[in-house]
């Protein structure tokens, strides 16, 4: 019957179409995106079909025919708790445990879970990955309770402008200019003095874009130049809109940032002041509270689950250790580069070979402590050039590690 060989054929290259939107939604790379779906091709389709990836489109095309299914991406992304089951149901495709033919129902289960409570999660979220960086990177103690205030107004702002069409693209600049500018109003009317600017940046991080990033940085070192490319441009015009917020909220508020006060992760035990009380600086054991409350946050702000924020927990921790311990030998910019080979490696074991979380869930949040945006923003907010190059080498090194990684990491496979 090749009229019903070609139906089913037709049938399931429609459920690979599906699938592929579904991995795109989850924030998976355009590349693995193809390099996921051509396994399953092969493996239950047949071989005239072909699959082209974009980065809001895949393409499923039949040789012979000619013809072509489009399966575009849903509007919105999935949460880290959708993602993690995306995941699970590609490595059952993967592995034969699940045939194509019966995918469909799969994604429409996990497209039909909602996280709920977004205005809490985001709140609470923010409040405490405010809370959590600010203590990591060993903010003044006024410093870190004002940053848990900010933090929850934040959340809220995020919220209400997810809600307003075409107001996201804003978040960035008004997130960042809020932070500031309440920031600046306590440290006037508290005669603060300079400010550090990791306290400006705690409250914001988790607008930081980490994922489309690491994505960029993917596709740009593997084939897709395009599309990494324009993922890179757009990550860093959102890093210019964060810093253009803070130096319109310094402005307006008179804030004086304080130049020198951007550092990487591996340099946060060697920062010291001499203030006291509320301006002395939190013990070094107490970075790692810092640590799991971010993970935390994390965790709560994009809907992770229990058991995922527990990974992203132990991901954070081990970042952090790794960036201490080799920042020393190495100096911050190489020890970064070594440290997201590390990491993305295993990301990618853990996705391959384990409980098949995709790399955008655990590495991402490797990535806030890998390049919190701290550095660029003080380059671009305060005009040091010191610290903008500083923040080229960092991002350089940062790429070359995670090219590396990723190709260990495909060799797994």
């Amino acid at each position: 019957m090749p009229g019903a060989t070609e139906s089913a054929g037709g049938d399931e290259a429609l459920v690979l179409g599906r699938l592929g939107a579904l991995l795109l939604d989850a924030g998976t790379s355009v590349t693995d995106v193809r390099d996921t779906l051509d396994d399953i091709r092969a493996a239950e389709l047949p071989q005239d079909i072909s699959i082209g990836v974009l980065p809001d489109l895949v393409i499923v095309t039949r040789r012979t025919t000619g013809a072509a299914m489009l399966m575009p991406r849903a509007e919105s992304e999935l949460s880290f708790r959708q993602s993690g089951r995306v995941g699970r149901l590609v490595r059952e495709l993967r592995t034969g445990i699940t045939p194509l033919s019966q995918a469909d129902a799969r994604m429409e289960e996990i497209r039909s879970e909602i996280a709920g409570h977004p205005v809490a999660r985001w709140a609470f979220g923010s409040v405490l990955s405010a809370g959590g960086l600010a203590v990591l990177f060993r903010c003044p103690w006024w410093a870190i309770l004002i940053s848990l205030a900010i933090g929850g107004l934040v959340g809220l702002l995020i919220v209400l402008l997810q809600r307003v069409r075409g107001a996201t693209a804003l978040a960035p600049f008004l997130a960042s200019l809020l932070s500031t500018a309440l920031l600046g109003l306590a440290a006037t009317r508290l005669e603060l003095g300079s400010v550090p600017l990791l306290a400006v940046c705690a409250p914001i991080a988790v607008l930081v874009p980490g994922a489309l990033i690491t994505n960029g940085l993917l596709e740009l070192t593997a084939t897709d130049i395009l599309t990494g490319s324009a993922r890179l441009v757009y990550g860093l015009v959102v890093l210019a809109f964060m810093a253009a917020g803070i130096a319109a909220g310094a402005v307006l508020t008179g804030l004086h940032l304080d130049a020198g006060s951007a550092a990487l992760v591996g340099d946060v035990p060697r920062l010291a002041t001499d203030a006291t009380g509320w301006g002395a600086l939190p013990p070094l054991w107490v970075s790692w509270v810092g640590i799991v409350v971010l993970g935390i946050g994390v965790g709560l702000a994009f809907a992770a689950g229990s058991a995922l924020t527990g990974l992203i927990v132990v991901v954070m921790a081990l970042t952090y250790t790794l960036l201490v311990l080799l920042t020393p030998p190495l100096g911050g910019i190489v020890a970064t580069g070594a440290t997201s080979c590390v990491v993305l490696l295993l990301a990618r074991i853990l996705e391959k070979r384990t409980v098949a979380v995709p790399t955008t869930v655990s590495f991402l949040p490797a990535f806030l402590l890998l390049v919190p945006g701290s550095v660029a923003l003080v380059a671009l907010a305060a005009a040091n050039v010191g610290a903008l190059s500083v923040a080229m080498a960092t991002f350089a090194s940062l790429c070359i590690g995670t090219k590396l990684g990723s190709v260990l990491g495909d060799l797994l496979r």
